[in-house]
């Protein structure tokens, strides 16, 4: 293959980070070293954005892949997809196509009855205002390559679909065709593309402020290094120590006191029956269990294998756990309260059980939310990772190998395709210490609002 296009200034990506922020664009081409470290999170939900990419071409069974022979090598790839479409294929996966220098490559491209359709398959639930961009974009670049597209629609994740038995792709997915706000937005592209081609050949970084572009639509991957001189605004830097309401608070709780903390994972295919896309699926509890005020706690926890699915056992273990009488403190009740109640549609035999617990839930973030009880040293934040060195210095979350849920729940998603038997053992050690701690805060937060009154 000799004929290949001279190289892209823009592809598809790059156009869209600037669109963002022409700043982000910059660095990413003259500074990538700066971009922030991507989370064991952030790389599952990425790779999840691949895995649904390749499941949607199941609904156009029987086409070539026109991706790159090597990563990058795109311009390989663009007259791969010439060659594909001069030879008549008529389902193209990854058909990429260059003009004026921007390139961008379609997820799935196919011709029906002498007419080309264009696919572009994204993991959300929803038609977000960037995948029209993103759509027009690609309609633009294709269409002035030379190719007529007859459409061009979006195909994303019903929410609505409940799994039973076999995977049923024509309701996973859902499709919407962007064919007429794609053609209201090609002067627009045109203009933007213009623009940003100017600002990765200058030479100097533009100088644009932080603000909410840095995490909307999408968070930036150079928001550490853009950040890292801004100085935080916090709301309140005065001490506060509401002694009424924070009695009050402590007046209703019953012994014996449960402190539970519930783990999920997300899938954007769902596993098990009954299961919905990205329904937020219980794998993981920690329990501690103080008899009376002043007693020593005891730990109960489960930990789900992850070859099957995890909430029969889960229920089952968490109601033996709880037991009939006290409260039950959370951070952040509306979390753990949800879960209960999906888990009471799902299993009936236990809606009176479950309901039992519902009425026992107390939120412990509330002292916290509402600044009955605030230290500067918690940053204007009311999160348990903020509350507990503030309240009990010497415990923090700092030394652990899992450390915030999106990384637990990422390490649990990856222990299905582990194999190593020593890594396995040593991830679900790490998630059971993590879940434990969360438990083991709210008792020692509990403790410290005690001794201020």
């Amino acid at each position: 293959m000799t004929n290949l296009p001279p190289k892209h200034i823009l592809s598809k990506s790059t156009f869209m980070r600037g669109c963002q922020c022409p700043k982000s664009l910059w660095l990413h081409k003259y500074q990538p070293e700066l971009k922030d470290e991507m989370s064991e999170q952030q790389a599952s939900i990425f790779g999840m954005g691949t895995n649904i990419g390749e499941l949607a071409r199941d609904l156009f069974p029987g086409g070539v892949d026109a991706s790159p022979d090597t990563a990058y090598n795109y311009q390989w790839s663009v007259a791969k997809t010439a060659e594909y479409i001069e030879a008549g294929h008529e389902i193209i996966y990854e058909a990429a196509f260059q003009f004026n220098g921007v390139l961008a490559a379609l997820d799935i491209l196919v011709k029906r009855r002498g007419r080309w359709y264009g696919y572009e398959v994204k993991s959300s639930t929803k038609v977000k205002a960037a995948f029209i961009q993103d759509v027009a974009l690609q309609y633009y670049v294709i269409t002035n390559a030379g190719l007529a597209l007859s459409d061009i629609a979006l195909i994303y994740v019903n929410n609505k679909y409940r799994r039973k038995g076999s995977l049923d792709l024509e309701q996973l997915f859902c499709r919407q065709s962007l064919l007429k706000e794609a053609k209201e937005l090609q002067k627009s592209i045109a203009e933007t593309a213009a623009e940003l081609t100017e600002i990765v050949f200058a030479a100097q970084v533009p100088q644009i402020a932080t603000g909410k572009h840095c995490r909307i639509p999408y968070a930036c991957d150079f928001y550490g290094h853009c950040w890292k001189d801004v100085a935080e605004e916090i709301n309140e830097e005065i001490e506060q120590i509401n002694k009424k309401e924070l009695n009050a608070f402590v007046k209703q709780l019953r012994y014996p006191l449960s402190f539970m903390d519930f783990e999920t994972y997300m899938l954007a295919v769902p596993g098990y029956d009954g299961h919905w896309p990205y329904r937020q699926v219980p794998f993981q509890f920690s329990v501690h269990k103080q008899e009376k005020k002043g007693s020593d706690v005891q730990h109960v926890s489960f930990l789900a294998e992850t070859d099957c699915d995890p909430c029969p056992e889960f229920v089952e273990k968490l109601i033996a756990s709880l037991g009939k009488a006290g409260s039950i403190l959370v951070y952040n009740l509306s979390f753990e309260n949800t879960r209960l109640k999906e888990l009471k549609e799902d299993y009936p035999k236990y809606k009176k059980q479950i309901e039992k617990i519902q009425e026992r839930l107390v939120d412990l973030m509330v002292p916290f939310r509402k600044k009955h009880l605030y230290l500067p040293s918690m940053n204007g934040s009311y999160s348990i990772k903020a509350v507990l060195p503030a309240l009990v210095p010497e415990m923090n979350y700092d030394g652990l190998q899992i450390g915030n849920g999106g990384d637990a729940s990422a390490a649990f998603y990856q222990l299905r395709e582990e194999k190593d038997a020593v890594k396995i053992a040593e991830t679900r050690e790490a998630l059971l210490k993590y879940c434990e701690m969360d438990t083991m805060a709210m008792v020692r937060v509990l403790e410290k609002m005690r001794e201020m009154l």
